[in-house]
C-alpha cells in the first residue's frame, strides 16, 4: 500500500501524536517519500511538537504540513475538536520541497526549481495573508504551463491567529510550502466548483475588464433576464440568493460540461447600460454560462465528477470552510465521496479559506470548493 491516512482526536497532544504515527507505520513502515500533516483545534498550539515527533519517529523524506480551522481524515471531517491528520506517500517518482517567501521566489527563484521539465504537479499551502495567490497562480500558468498546482490557503479569519505552516524542520508563519512532485506517479485533479449551470452557453461579443456588455450581440442582462424568466420557481430562488457565472477555459471544445467552466461570482447589473459585472475578467470571445449553487447543485456536481475516477491509492482533499456542515445537512460530505473512490480510503487534508486546483489544466484559486489531489500508482 504506497499511501497512507491516519487521525487522532485524542485530548492529549502527545498521545494524539504517537497514534497517528504509529498507524503510518503499521501500513507504510518508517522513511514514506513524503507526510503531510493537518493540525487543528488546541493542537495548534503543540506545532512544533508535533512536527518533531513526526520527523524523529516516521522520519518522512519530506515534511509538509499546515494548521487548519478543521481536518479530514478518510470519510470524516473533523469540524469541531482538536484533531491531527497525517497522510504519508511512498510513490514511484521523486518529490522535491519548496519554500516560498513571495510569489518572486516560485517564479524567478535562481534555481528555478518549476523549470525542471520532469515537475508534472505542485501540493501548494499558503497563508492567505502574505502570500499573493491569484497573482503567483497566473503568472505560474504562463510560465509553467506543464505544472498542475493543487493545494489550499490555511483557513483562518485572522492573521494574528498563529497559524503556521511547516516544512522539514522549519515552522513559518508567512507565505507558503511546497511539494513538488515529478517522475511516474500519476496525480489527477479533482475539482468540484459545487454549481449547476443554468440556460444555454454564450458568447461575450462586448466587453472591459470583468464587465460584460453584451452577450451574442444583445445587451447582457436582457439575455440574464431573458434567461431567469422561463426558470422554474426554485431556480429564480437561487438566483435570488446568489447568481454565478462559468467561463470556459479550454475554448477548442466542441461541447462544455461540469469541469469545463471557472466559477465566479455575478458581482452586480446595470439595468441603464444593460452590462452584467463578473468576479473575473471577461475577455471577447469567451463562452459563459450561468450558474447556480446550494447543497443539492454542490452534491450533484461532486458525484458526477468523482465517479469519473476509477479507484485510486490516495488523496489529499482541500475543502472550502463554507462547506461541511455549514452547508450540508449530513457531516462528512466531500470526505466520504472522495474517500469511496480511494482503497482503504486513504484520505486526507483540511478545510480552507481558498482551494486551488486546475481546470481544464490551468491551475487556480477557488471558493465554495472540493479540490483534491487524487494519487494513482
Amino acid at each position: 500500500m504506497p499511501y497512507a491516512s491516519s487521525l487522532s482526536t485524542h485530548d492529549d497532544p502527545a498521545i494524539a501524536v504517537a497514534e497517528a504515527i504509529g498507524h503510518i507505520l503499521d501500513k507504510l513502515g518508517p522513511s514514506p517519500d513524503f507526510a503531510v500533516v493537518f493540525v487543528s483545534g488546541h493542537f495548534k498550539n503543540r506545532v512544533g511538537d508535533i512536527r518533531s515527533a513526526v520527523a524523529e519517529l516516521l522520519r518522512p523524506n519530506v515534511l509538509i504540513g499546515c494548521t487548519a480551522g478543521a481536518v479530514v481524515c478518510g470519510s470524516r471531517e473533523i469540524e469541531d475538536q482538536s484533531a491531527l491528520a497525517i497522510f504519508g506517500g511512498s510513490c514511484d517518482g521523486e518529490v522535491v520541497p519548496l519554500r516560498i517567501d513571495n510569489r518572486s521566489d516560485l517564479l524567478h527563484d535562481t534555481e528555478k526549481p518549476l523549470a525542471d521539465t520532469d515537475i508534472h504537479t505542485m501540493l501548494l499551502l499558503a497563508d492567505p495573508f502574505s502570500f499573493p495567490a491569484e497573482t503567483a497562480l497566473a503568472q505560474c500558468r504562463s510560465l509553467y504551463p506543464k505544472v498542475q498546482i493543487i493545494g489550499g490557503l490555511v483557513s483562518s479569519t485572522d492573521p494574528s491567529s498563529g497559524d503556521c505552516l511547516l516544512l522539514d524542520g522549519e515552522i513559518y508563519r508567512d507565505g507558503a510550502v511546497a511539494l513538488l512532485i515529478k517522475g511516474e506517479v500519476v496525480v489527477e485533479p479533482l475539482v468540484s466548483q459545487g454549481c449547476r449551470p443554468v440556460g444555454s452557453p454564450l458568447i461575450i461579443t462586448r466587453s472591459r475588464d470583468n464587465m460584460i456588455y453584451e452577450l451574442g450581440g444583445r445587451p447582457a442582462l436582457q439575455r440574464l433576464e431573458e434567461m431567469i424568466e422561463v426558470m422554474p420557481e426554485k431556480e429564480k430562488m437561487l438566483v435570488n440568493h446568489g447568481l454565478h457565472v462559468g467561463r470556459v477555459i479550454d475554448e477548442h471544445k466542441l461541447e462544455f460540461s461540469r469541469g469545463d467552466f471557472l466559477i465566479r461570482a455575478v458581482i452586480g447589473a446595470d439595468r441603464d447600460s444593460g452590462v452584467v459585472a463578473i468576479g473575473d475578467l471577461a475577455p471577447v470571445g469567451s463562452t459563459i454560462q450561468f450558474q447556480v449553487r446550494d447543497a443539492s447543485s454542490a452534491t450533484e456536481d461532486l458525484t458526477q465528477l468523482s465517479s469519473r475516477i476509477p479507484m485510486a491509492d490516495g488523496a489529499l482533499l482541500f475543502t472550502c470552510n463554507g462547506r461541511g456542515t455549514n452547508l450540508f445537512e449530513a457531516p462528512n460530505h466531500d470526505a466520504s465521496e472522495v474517500a469511496a473512490r480511494i482503497k482503504g480510503e486513504a484520505v486526507a487534508g483540511m478545510f480552507c479559506a481558498g482551494e486551488i486546483g486546475p481546470v481544464s489544466e490551468q491551475s487556480f484559486l477557488h471558493g465554495f470548493t472540493a479540490s483534491a489531489a487524487v494519487f494513482r500508482d
